[in-house]
């Protein structure tokens, strides 16, 4: 019987290749993998072709009971590859009708070598795509179409978000970017600069995990209580403000009680500060490491390691260059150009015209952490801005677009401060929106209740089974949270207070392409 539901589907370009009745309780993967703590749903498998080399695998999970007659498209992370059942629970737990994709890039990413067609799948075609699908299997499954439909992903998901938007403005009523990796090839430029400076430098220029850790602490040091921050905090509230010098850091008195960093390694750190730039012109190509995010997970110790760094972070490299490229030999002016001419205007979501959304009356939340070493907060603060000037003004803006950067957040979690906005595995009735951000943009959307704060919560561990280490509210963005005296660990000793506005280190023109 349901199987019948779908026997009339006629989505172009669509296979669907398994229809599956999964009882409540658990699912377990291709992999071995089991996914517990699951409401009874159908699972719907599909190929979606829309070139003859394209290869996206989709799979929308549909609740069998108390449907709430909402829509959730889910965002993958890194290249993808696979299909990120996480995000599918997530939705499912939820109530929503959800679905995800592998972006297009199975089985594996170098199997979109030299196949600029899988790469426009990847930068945006499988997003639209998979959602054009889920929508027609929701409207044959249910005998009804999704009162709302929502997007929420992190990192490349941040991206998937942002191209939504930009590209296919009625697809979702809301967006929920976090950490959104979307000026793409440059972002990856960076992690190239800064692999090279930590290998490629005559004389030893890698960093040992203590080394690290002392960097980190001798940045938070000079700036701890100094940016609106507690006392006590160990990261940063507003890295704008840290003025640190390289020189200063490599003499720390942790690193003094050694012998402190090389001649190499003081060069490198200068130029993973400064950021990358073309070495024939001098304009900048992307924004820098944020100070204070040296040591969190994804930062300088993956970023220089010959082994995980190339392949997890290198390969749309080997998408243009070839499978065997030399890294230490890009070229960042001539070599950038042909990455950017043929990547770029596929992978890159840097447009800040998204007024088509606004006037749809679609609403867009955006997060990013502030101690976030992979997708530096600075990127998504710059793009903001550019929305802004687009809008012709802040309150224009924050109509339907609003943007929060949280302090001592990694990368869409964990990280040294502040880990959670509502996303973790506690069930979402025991949240308001006030505590939860997908349903902060839900009560948008929906009531037209804008969101003026978010109590964001540091999870012992990053894992809220661990229980909570401390709550602070987190506002959006030009207001941060400063503390006002009582217990640091309460969002009542925090108010909402106005930064000045931009003052991040940006890319030149040409590099926002």
């Amino acid at each position: 019987m349901m199987e019948e539901r779908f026997r009339d589907a006629n989505i172009e370009g669509c296979t669907i290749t398994c229809v599956q009745r999964v009882e409540e309780g658990e699912f377990t993967l291709s992999d071995g993998g089991i996914i517990t703590d699951l409401p009874p749903f159908c699972r719907v498998v599909m190929q979606l072709k829309p070139t003859s080399i394209s290869n996206i695998q989709v799979e929308v999970w549909l609740p069998l009971e108390n449907w709430n007659g909402r829509f959730l498209g889910t965002g993958n992370g890194g290249s993808a590859g696979a299909v990120a059942h996480g995000g599918l629970a997530f939705g499912l737990r939820r109530g929503y009708a959800t679905a995800n994709t592998d972006l297009g890039t199975s089985p594996h990413v170098d199997s979109a070598i030299g196949q600029p067609e899988r790469w426009a799948d990847f930068g945006y075609r499988a997003t639209h795509e998979m959602t054009v699908a889920a929508k027609e299997i929701i409207q044959l499954y249910y005998q009804r179409p999704a009162r709302y439909a929502y997007f929420m992903g992190c990192s490349t998901g941040g991206q998937q978000a942002l191209m939504e938007a930009q590209r296919y403005p009625d697809d979702y009523n809301g967006i929920l970017a976090g950490a959104p990796a979307n000026n793409r090839t440059h972002l990856h430029t960076g992690f190239l600069w800064n692999y090279k400076a930590m290998n490629g430098l005559p004389g030893h220029s890698a960093f040992t995990k203590v080394e690290i850790d002392a960097i980190t602490n001798a940045v938070i040091e000079q700036r701890r209580g100094k940016d609106g921050g507690a006392p006590m905090d160990n990261f940063l509230t507003d890295p704008r403000k840290c003025d640190c010098d390289p020189e200063t850091i490599a003499i720390s008195s942790e690193l003094a009680n050694d012998e402190g960093l090389t001649s190499a390694q003081l060069s490198a750190l200068k130029l993973i500060y400064k950021g990358p730039t073309n070495p024939r012109t001098g304009e900048q190509i992307y924004t820098p490491l944020p100070y204070g995010s040296e040591n969190c997970s994804g930062g300088l110790d993956l970023q220089q390691d010959p082994e995980r760094l190339p392949m997890s972070l290198l390969y749309m490299f080997r998408w243009v260059f070839g499978a065997d490229f030399d890294y230490m030999t890009f070229d960042f002016d001539h070599d950038l150009d042909v990455l950017n001419e043929s990547l770029a205007p596929l992978l890159n979501a840097n447009n800040p015209d998204v007024s088509a959304m606004k006037a749809l009356g679609g609403k867009i939340m955006m997060y990013t952490g502030l101690s976030d070493p992979l997708v530096p907060y600075q990127d998504a603060l710059h793009y903001y801005e550019r929305v802004i000037e687009a809008q012709g003004g802040l309150a224009e803006t924050q109509d339907f677009f609003r943007f929060f950067l949280i302090p001592g957040m990694g990368h869409c979690g964990g990280g040294p401060g502040l880990n959670d906005l509502g996303l973790s595995s506690v069930p979402s009735k025991q949240r308001d929106s006030e505590h939860d951000i997908l349903n902060a943009l839900v009560a948008w959307v929906e009531n037209g209740k804008a969101p003026e704060k978010i109590i964001a919560t540091a999870y012992k561990d990053s894992f809220a089974p661990n229980g909570i280490s401390f709550q602070r509210p987190v506002f959006p963005y030009p207001k941060f949270p400063e503390y006002m005296g009582g217990d640091p660990k309460l969002p009542s000793s925090y108010q909402g207070m106005d930064h000045e506005r931009g003052g991040v280190l940006a890319p030149a023109e040409r590099y926002l392409i």
